[in-house]
């Protein structure tokens, strides 16, 4: 990550924003204090992909419908 104060950012704007473009997300400053934050940048589609692939390294799927030698009922609910 890189910060900048903003007279620095402003100067070279087109710098940052490539920095930005190839994946380095870049803080602005002013007199030391955090204004913005220039991030790459991101595709919830691909975001969501990602989650779901880390999501499976972590858990087992199944059939809930009719999980393996389990037996269960599901309480009804009256309103």
């Amino acid at each position: 990550m890189t910060s900048v104060n903003v007279t620095e950012f402003r100067k070279h704007l087109q710098i940052y924003l490539a920095m930005a473009s190839s994946g380095e997300e870049v803080e602005v400053t002013r007199r030391g204090v955090l204004v913005a934050r220039l991030t790459p940048p991101s595709d919830s589609r691909d975001r969501a992909k990602r989650s779901l692939r880390e999501l499976r390294k972590k858990m087992k799927l199944g059939d809930v419908e009719s999980p393996i030698e389990v037996s269960w009922e599901a309480d009804s609910a009256s309103s």
